[in-house]
């Protein structure tokens, strides 16, 4: 009630984890939950289909790479593109430095982005070819 922090509806199950202190250089694939307190130097894919992916980036955290999942909660740092397919909640100490495309977004007072945000509802809506008359 006093003191607690509401719980993200976005955390789900974590199946993988990068500790703090580790270094990752490559590409990353992977599917359920994965949650970040190290670093990463590669592009971080949600495997295809899997529409229950969840990214967590501790505040230690940092990604250099394109960032490619359908749910991602963040504090901490990364540098490249981002593409998130349902939501993305950035709390106070997350960091972007490049575009990012959401569907939902939820910002946190102190979060930053450095790019343009694409809205994906939006993009595709004007994608759709007219409608023949």
């Amino acid at each position: 009630m006093f003191g607690k922090k509401p719980e993200s509806k976005l955390h789900g199950r974590i199946d993988s984890l990068i500790g703090a202190g580790t270094r990752i250089e490559g590409a990353l694939y992977f599917t359920g939950g994965l949650r970040v307190d190290g670093e990463l130097k590669g592009s971080v894919q949600a495997a295809e289909g899997a529409s229950s992916s969840t990214l967590v980036l501790s505040e230690h955290a940092r990604i250099e790479g394109a960032v490619s999942v359908a749910h991602m909660v963040t504090n901490g740092t990364v540098v490249g593109p981002v593409v998130v397919t349902e939501a993305l909640e950035m709390q106070s100490r997350a960091r972007i430095v490049g575009d990012v495309e959401y569907a939902t977004i939820e910002m946190h007072q102190g979060a930053v982005i450095e790019g343009r945000l694409v809205n994906a509802v939006r993009k595709a809506e004007e994608l759709k070819p007219p409608e023949l008359a």
